[in-house]
């Protein structure tokens, strides 16, 4: 069946703004949902944080005070939306047991999107970040059990495996490397278009939550590992939101904004097993389509423009999001690109640079003295206390490098090897 958000009857913006009482009337239960119940509530709010940045910069940079009030009356009850969506997470679900669920987000739909986007530029800077994600849930895992006694398997279940991947401290680059060269909205098929935008809002809200809670965790190594994989996530951001088309309008990227948590909202719906935030989704998903239809009127009056200019293939959704585990295929791309990073507008493994290059200056910059490097003393320090680090392994790690649990490969994908 296909779903076109142009089409849906839509809801008045003037009838959709809630009372406070509505704003703040369920959370999940962190022991009993599911844990992709958990990844949706972050996906949404991360969606809408990044739907409110976004009017936000349009309203900064726009001359025209009708559009601005437009602007406003829309973020008005996105920003309704993201409280709602923000008060799903329950009180006694705490920050780090929240980034189990970060983590295991930025896995699983990093894995989703490069397994199905047709773009071999964004399917590659989608693997090259997924590696890294991965193995900062390694990182923050053995600390949750360290430090909490909480066993953050049973937080992801067995949709994902947790083990190391990118080690985090091979992951620090010269920031030049992180641009990439952006899509052509043209040219992109809708699909395409889709992945660049919600994956760089999910990142974003990431980086966002680490800079955020990191100085409030109560023990200095978690708040130092919390501000070293940030900065990972700036990086993660960078190279992600410079894949989004650059020559496109303001209207055109409201527009997409728009079309975007459409697709999201319909996808989350259809995906969804608690019922009431299944109905929430489908409720989200239709003042979505209001606020859609609305800027195709703006895009038209003001730039002349159809919709349809935009949405070349006519605004059907292209196969919705759904979550799932990837094991297998995040298992792959470790076998095979661990030891790759990034080079400009490309990725290259690190043994084919030079030691002069920008990585390998960047990277012993910042990783001068490894007792400081939070990431391996949080596994150095599990080792000590335990005997071997924290997994949650279906199988044997594909790197024989990382399969050793007693040591923290601090090497691996940094050093050259010949």
């Amino acid at each position: 069946m296909k779903i076109n958000p142009f089409k849906e009857k839509p809801v008045d913006i003037d009838k959709s703004y809630d009372s406070w009482g509505k704003m703040s009337a369920y959370s999940y239960d962190k022991k009993t949902a599911s844990p992709y119940t958990k990844t949706r509530v972050i996906l949404m709010n991360g969606t809408e944080f990044e739907a409110t940045w976004f009017t936000h910069n349009f309203h900064r940079h726009c001359p025209n005070n009708e559009i601005r009030r437009e602007l406003a009356k829309i973020r008005r009850r996105e920003q309704q939306q993201q409280k709602i969506i923000a008060s799903l997470k329950p009180l006694d679900e705490s920050i780090l047991e929240t980034t189990i669920s970060y983590e295991q987000l930025a896995i699983d739909l990093t894995a989703i999107l490069a397994k199905h986007v047709k773009d071999e530029n964004v399917k590659n800077a989608l693997n090259f970040a997924l590696l890294e994600d991965f193995d900062h849930l390694y990182r923050y895992a053995n600390l949750l059990q360290m430090e909490h006694g909480i066993s953050a398997k049973d937080i992801v279940k067995d949709y994902t495996e947790i083990t190391p991947g990118r080690p985090t401290i091979s992951e620090h680059r010269y920031p030049e490397d992180d641009i990439k060269k952006w899509i052509c909205n043209n040219l992109a098929d809708p699909y395409t278009k889709l992945v660049v935008s919600i994956i760089t809002a999910a990142e974003q809200q990431t980086m966002n939550y680490y800079m955020n809670v990191g100085n409030v965790y109560p023990s200095m190594l978690g708040r130092q590992l919390y501000a070293e994989i940030a900065m990972i996530e700036e990086q993660h951001v960078s190279q992600y939101g410079g894949l989004i088309d650059t020559t496109a309008s303001w209207l055109e990227c409201w527009l997409m904004h728009e079309y975007v948590e459409c697709y999201l909202y319909r996808s989350c719906y259809e995906d969804e097993t608690d019922a009431t935030i299944k109905e929430l989704w489908h409720q989200f998903y239709l003042e979505e389509c209001g606020h859609l239809q609305r800027v195709a009127e703006l895009l038209y009056k003001y730039e002349g423009k159809p919709w349809q200019s935009v949405f070349t293939c006519g605004g059907d959704f292209p196969q919705l999001l759904k979550f799932e585990g990837n094991i297998d295929y995040i298992q792959d791309v470790l076998k095979n690109t661990v030891t790759i990073t990034a080079d400009r507008e490309g990725f290259i493994r690190v043994d084919d640079l030079t030691e002069e290059s920008d990585f390998y200056r960047y990277n012993s910059m910042v990783n001068k003295n490894l007792g400081k490097v939070a990431s391996h003393v949080v596994i150095e320090q599990y080792i000590k206390k335990y005997g071997k680090d924290y997994r949650s392994e279906r199988s044997k790690n594909p790197v024989a490098e990382l399969t050793d649990r007693t040591v923290d490969n601090v090497n691996l994908g940094r050093v050259l090897t010949n």
